[in-house]
C-alpha cells in the first residue's frame, strides 16, 4: 500500500479527555476517529489491526471445533425478561422500542440468543456436544467512557457458547477454550496470566478472567512468582495450586505465599470465561432428551474476548516514547519502506513491487516529505521493520533494515530481502 494513497489521517493536537496511552496513539496515527463519546469510527490502520486479531481468534476457535455465526446486534427484551436477567445489567442496558411498540435491546451480550438459536434447533443428545461463537459488535452505555477503545460504549466482542449433555462434558468443554485462549493471546505475542475470577450478573462458579501485564493496567494483579515459568503453558492444570488474584479478591492478610514470592503487578483484562451450568437453559426451556429419554437442560458455558478492547491493551503493553511497537502477528503492515530523498525513489518503488509478490502487508511512505517526518511516522505506526533506503547504500543495491522493537539494524542486499523479512525464522 502507497502511503499517498491512504488513508491515515495522523494528529499532532489530542483532546484533552484522552488521557491512556493507547487512546493518544491510536488517535495520532490515525487507526480511529471518536464519532460520540465512547463511540469510534475505525479506521484503515486500525481496522487491519482489528482484522488481524479476528483471524488469530478464528484461527483458535476452529481448532477445537467451534462453530462461527453471527447474531444480531438488537435483541428482543422478551428473551432477556424470560432469563430473569432484564433487570440486571440496568442503564448500561439500551432499551427503546421499534415502530411496532415491541422493546428492544442493543444486545450488551449474548447468552439469550445463542440458547434461545440452540433451543430451537437441538433436541436430542445425539446433537451434543455443540459449540457456536460469533464476533460482532455490542453496547453498554457506561456512566463515563474512558481509556479509548478499552472501555467504550461500543466495542467488539468475540463470545462463544458451549452446549454439553453433563456438567464433566461442560468442564471439558471449558478446559479446551482455556487452552484456546492462551494459545490465541501468546500467538498475539502477549504473556497472559489467568486469574480465578468473580462471575458477576453472568452467573456460574466456574470463571477464569485474563489478564495481560502492563504499567498503565487498570487492574492490580498479585500472583505467584512461580508463574513466569508457566506463562505460555496451555494446560488448565498447569496453573492449578499457583496463586494469582486481581485486586479485588487479593486479601494480603491471608495470602497463602510467602512474601517474597508475591508480584504486584498492573493488567488489562482482555478475556473472560465462565461455567455456569443450567442457568439459562433452565429458564429459557433448553432442553434436550438423554440417553434415557428423559428430558433435561443442557450444561452451558460462555467464553468473551474483548476484541476491539484487546488493540488497545497490546498497545499499553508495547509502546516507548516514539509510539507504537506492535507484535509481528497483529501489526497492520510487516512493514515500511522509507526511501530517504528524491533519488532514493527508483529503488524504493523497486523494493515495493518485489516485496508485494510476497506479501500484501508492505506500507510504502512515497510522500513527498522530509526523512524527519517520515521517520518520526514509521516510529508512531510502530510497523516491525523499518526498511531505509538511503543514498550511500542505494548505490551498492542494498538497504537497511531497522528493528522497530530492538531498534538494531542489519543491512540487506535487495535481492535478498525478501528472504530476510519472510523466511519463517524471522517471523
Amino acid at each position: 500500500m502507497r502511503l499517498s494513497k491512504y488513508f491515515v489521517p495522523t494528529l499532532r493536537d489530542l483532546p484533552a479527555e484522552a488521557c491512556a496511552v493507547s487512546h493518544k496513539l491510536m488517535l495520532k496515527s490515525g487507526m480511529i476517529q471518536q464519532i460520540s463519546s465512547g463511540i469510534y469510527a475505525w479506521l484503515p490502520l486500525g481496522l487491519r489491526v482489528l482484522q488481524k486479531i479476528e483471524d488469530i481468534i478464528r484461527r483458535e476457535h476452529d481448532s477445537i471445533g467451534a462453530l462461527e455465526m453471527l447474531a444480531p446486534t438488537l435483541q428482543p427484551a422478551d428473551i432477556w425478561i424470560e432469563s430473569g436477567r432484564y433487570d440486571d445489567y440496568g442503564k448500561e442496558m439500551l432499551r427503546f422500542d421499534d415502530r411496532g411498540g415491541r422493546e428492544l435491546i442493543y444486545g450488551p451480550t449474548a447468552e439469550e440468543v445463542f440458547t434461545y438459536v440452540f433451543r430451537s434447533h437441538v433436541h436430542s443428545y445425539k446433537d451434543l456436544p455443540k459449540i457456536l461463537y460469533n464476533i460482532q459488535w455490542k453496547f453498554r452505555d457506561e456512566v463515563r467512557p474512558r481509556f479509548g477503545v478499552m472501555r467504550g460504549r461500543e466495542f467488539l466482542m468475540k463470545d462463544a457458547y458451549s452446549f454439553d449433555l453433563t456438567k464433566d462434558a461442560a468442564v471439558r468443554s471449558y478446559e479446551m477454550f482455556f487452552q484456546a485462549y492462551i494459545k490465541a493471546f501468546t500467538s498475539m505475542g502477549l504473556s497472559v496470566i489467568p486469574v480465578r475470577a468473580n462471575t458477576g450478573p453472568i452467573g456460574g462458579d466456574l470463571s477464569h478472567e485474563f489478564q495481560i501485564l502492563a504499567e498503565t493496567g487498570e487492574s492490580e494483579i498479585y500472583y505467584d512468582s512461580a508463574l513466569d515459568e508457566k506463562l505460555g503453558c496451555t494446560s488448565i492444570e498447569d496453573y492449578e495450586g499457583i496463586y494469582a488474584m486481581a485486586g479485588e479478591r487479593h486479601d494480603g492478610s491471608s495470602c497463602p505465599i510467602e512474601k517474597e514470592r508475591l508480584i504486584v503487578s498492573r493488567g488489562i483484562e482482555v478475556g473472560h470465561i465462565f461455567y455456569f451450568g443450567t442457568k439459562y437453559s433452565g429458564p429459557l426451556n433448553a432442553y434436550v432428551t438423554s440417553k434415557c429419554g428423559e428430558r433435561v437442560p443442557v450444561e452451558m458455558g460462555s467464553y468473551g474476548i474483548g476484541v476491539s478492547r484487546l488493540v488497545g491493551a497490546i498497545i499499553e503493553a508495547f509502546h516507548d516514547d516514539k509510539g507504537i511497537i506492535w507484535p509481528e502477528s497483529v501489526a497492520p503492515f510487516l512493514a515500511v519502506i522509507i526511501p530517504v530523498n528524491e533519488e532514493c525513489v527508483k529503488m524504493g518503488d523497486e523494493v515495493y513491487h518485489s516485496l508485494l509478490l510476497s506479501s500484501r502487508d508492505i506500507l510504502y511512505d512515497d510522500r513527498k516529505k522530509s526523512a524527519g517526518i517520515k521517520f518520526a511516522d514509521a516510529d508512531l505506526m510502530g510497523m516491525p521493520y523499518q526498511i531505509i533506503i538511503g543514498p550511500e547504500k542505494n548505490a551498492r543495491r542494498c538497504v537497511e533494515v531497522k528493528n522497530r522493537k530492538t531498534g538494531e539494524s542489519i543491512e540487506v542486499k535487495v535481492e535478498q530481502l525478501d528472504q530476510i523479512l519472510f523466511s519463517s525464522t524471522s517471523r
